[in-house]
């Protein structure tokens, strides 16, 4: 039962991010926004949701149920959704599922990203440990883990090249990423 509540809450998240970036994707666009990675963006909401389809399959299939300890690794997911929220409200209308970016805006380095480039892929990363390890689901862990390096791989290169290319955005600069419309 708990892992039903779970899936449920965390999949009622996602479907609340999409509409967020639906109307972030439809302000930016209006403002001249453009738009990288199209190709792989189809690639990465495929594996994202045949990651939550093999975590259900997993665990009812094969009975996995909650390891020892189960509790801390919640509370570790809490704060990634937490830390999800801060890049979320850091980004404001800049925040997308997609690689949206306004030429001639300037990087945004508040909130995470005064530590990270890109904080919301190290938290989608933990994310995709923490839950399947959860529920002892080791196959779809491990799957899915090896997937979205593959993706983001491809991914953070899109995104830091059209970066480059129509913003302020410092190819050799640490801890500065995404950008912000100047006033």
């Amino acid at each position: 039962m708990f892992f039903i509540i779970f899936l449920t809450i965390v999949l009622i998240q996602r479907i609340v991010e999409l509409w967020i970036a639906r109307k972030n994707e439809i302000w930016i666009k209006s403002k001249g926004g453009m738009e990288a990675g199209k190709r792989h963006y189809k690639v990465m909401v495929l594996i994202h949701t045949c990651f939550f389809l093999s975590l259900l399959m997993e665990v009812y299939l094969l009975k996995r149920t909650l390891i020892q300890n189960w509790w801390i690794f919640l509370a570790i997911f809490i704060l990634t959704q937490a830390g999800r929220v801060w890049v979320i409200t850091s980004l404001g209308r800049f925040w997308n599922t997609k690689i949206l970016v306004l030429p001639n805006a300037k990087i945004i380095t508040k909130g995470p990203y005064r530590f990270m480039k890109h904080p919301n892929y190290f938290i989608v990363t933990l994310e995709l440990f923490l839950i399947p390890f959860m529920f002892q689901a080791y196959y779809t862990l491990i799957a899915f883990f090896i997937l979205n390096q593959l993706i983001l791989a491809i991914r953070i290169n899109a995104e830091e090249s059209i970066l480059r290319t129509y913003t302020d955005y410092p190819a050799k600069q640490p801890f500065i990423s995404r950008m912000k419309k100047e006033n």
